[in-house]
């Protein structure tokens, strides 16, 4: 599993003009099966992403593919997280 954090970088003024195109990258990660939370990084730095089902290759190239990311809006950092215990909701992460 990987968390995603996506922090304002130089071009952060540039985010309206790329908008859409972020948050058809971030559908798509849902219909993929990857994503399974998006949200804010507070207080307004960026946005994280909670993913799993993906290589750290793989996983890398879907996020280089970010508008955000390709357009200097955001630097990108993948952190691999190798779940050991998790609420039996979220069973499905551990490993």
């Amino acid at each position: 599993m990987f968390i995603v954090m996506l922090r304002f970088a130089a071009n952060k003024a540039l985010a309206g003009q790329f908008m859409e195109g972020h948050k058809s990258w971030i559908r798509q990660g849902f219909a993929d099966g990857v994503f399974l939370l998006t949200g804010s990084l507070l207080p307004g730095v960026g946005g994280g992403i909670l993913a799993h089902n993906s290589s750290l290759e793989a996983l890398h190239a879907r996020v280089e593919a970010d508008p955000f990311v390709a357009e200097g809006v955001v630097d990108a950092e993948i952190i691999e997280l190798s779940p050991a215990l998790a609420d039996e909701r979220l069973q499905f992460l551990v490993g």
